[in-house]
């Protein structure tokens, strides 16, 4: 076991997360020999996305670890030289959805084309998305705009100044309630990337303990609905204006705590075969190579 070795670990507060808040609250990463800070924004100060565009998070904000979409942890290792790919996976029984307004004349995915979705730039939507889309839809009709942050996307909808957005829940169900139409479902895969003081023993004592909280959270999911819950309250906070028309407390009863997986070490077949797909689509320089993605681990 190693001997509590220090491990700054950043946090996003979103809903594929609640295993890292779990393993921390219950200790589960002290007892594996890891003193682990949660590194973590105030949402208010966010304003476009939660994870800074132009800091690195293992220089700027002296992280060792952070969660993130599996094509911009190769996006940002690469462009960026914030740190190396280490673990990979689907995290959470958690897909994103793609929304449109009720009397919108969108009514299949196909009816996308050319439409403007509206996404978060540089986040797991604008590679997940596209590469939905283009089961229904040629590569250049894809249309994606950056409309910032969860309640920012539901405001852009409503307000029309796009067709279609795209959402996870607990703000799926929130637009649910709020009248919004289902088109497209597809799979959120998230990647972990270390910093260059990540070894493997370290990378599976993380492992472990994220293990450990999801089992937890698996066997009893009702026990947790609170945790999980306060990320729509934040939220509520953040953009009241939305919930005005809503009933919360419908919202709060229909939210369902999903079924959450472990990472596992980068596959570093899968992820050199996503990098062709973003090198064949322009999503990253050509140049590009998995050696200065993947952690040698």
């Amino acid at each position: 076991m190693l001997a509590d070795q220090s491990v700054r670990l950043f946090h996003l507060p979103f809903s594929f997360m609640l295993p890292q808040t779990v393993a921390a609250e219950r200790g589960y990463y002290r007892e594996e020999g890891l003193a682990v800070d949660l590194v973590e924004r105030d949402r208010r100060d966010v304003s476009v996305k939660y994870i800074p565009a132009e800091e690195t998070l293992t220089g700027d904000y002296d992280v060792d670890l952070y969660p993130i979409c599996k094509w911009e942890s190769i996006r940002r290792t690469w462009d960026m030289d914030d740190g190396r790919v280490v673990a990979n996976g689907t995290f959470a029984n958690l897909p994103y959805t793609v929304f449109t307004r009720p009397d919108s004349a969108i009514e299949s995915p196909s009816d996308l084309a050319s439409v403007p979705v509206g996404v978060n730039l540089r986040t797991g939507q604008e590679y997940t998305a596209r590469k939905a889309l283009e089961d229904h839809v040629s590569p250049d009709e894809i249309d994606l705009v950056g409309c910032g942050m969860p309640t920012d996307r539901l405001r852009a909808l409503h307000e029309g100044r796009v067709d279609a957005v795209t959402l996870i829940d607990p703000h799926s169900t929130l637009a649910d309630h709020l009248g919004f139409r289902r088109l497209l479902e597809y799979d959120n895969h998230m990647g972990i990337v270390g910093s260059e003081d990540i070894d493997r023993d370290l990378l599976e004592a993380f492992l472990r303990a994220y293990g450990r909280a999801v089992a937890d959270i698996n066997a009893n999911p009702d026990a947790f609905r609170g945790t999980y819950l306060e990320m729509l309250e934040a939220d509520a906070a953040v953009a009241p204006d939305l919930f005005d028309d809503v009933d919360v407390a419908a919202v709060r009863e229909e939210i369902t705590v999903p079924r959450y997986e472990v990472p596992d070490p980068v596959d570093r077949e899968e992820l050199d075969d996503h990098l062709d797909w973003m090198r064949d689509r322009g999503l990253i320089d050509e140049n590009a190579a998995i050696d200065d993605i993947v952690a040698p681990l």
